[in-house]
């Protein structure tokens, strides 16, 4: 579809979950590059440049709240919009808000809502619009 197309960064440890949200947003239009986990994010992202990035919370070597602090702290990744996808605790939800998280995703998560949130996120990137710690509610069950 026009206008939908960009370029994500799905960030998950576990390999399975990386190759579904790759092969629903790749269905879509997106190209999707992917990370085992949120030191390998921070090493490819700035060749990668994407539009949205999604993280898992926990990973090994560096979680995913940690890797959204890090990408917020950055001048050149500050402006990416990031979601959380994850079965997040409360606890993990408002850290990910105060640290400038635009979205929340639990799993187990509907492709279709995976979708829908990654639009949003690129037209919002593309805007400029929400400031960061403006997170959206998690969509699907909670965890």
């Amino acid at each position: 579809m026009p206008g939908l197309s960009g370029r994500v960064l799905v960030v998950d440890d576990n390999k399975v979950i990386r190759q579904l949200i790759r092969v629903n947003l790749e269905l879509e239009g997106f190209e999707v590059v992917t990370a085992a986990d949120g030191a390998e994010c921070l090493e490819i992202v700035h060749q990668v440049r994407p539009d949205v990035i999604t993280l898992d919370v926990v990973m090994p070597r560096l979680d995913g709240l940690h890797t959204a602090s890090r990408l917020r702290a950055d001048a050149r990744t500050c402006h990416v919009p990031v979601a959380i996808i994850s079965a997040c605790t409360q606890y993990e939800m408002d850290s990910g808000k105060a640290l400038g998280v635009d979205a929340f995703l639990a799993k187990p998560f509907e492709p279709a809502d995976l979708v829908e949130l990654v639009r949003r996120l690129m037209r919002q990137g593309a805007a400029g619009a929400a400031a960061p710690g403006d997170a959206e509610p998690v969509v699907g069950p909670t965890g």
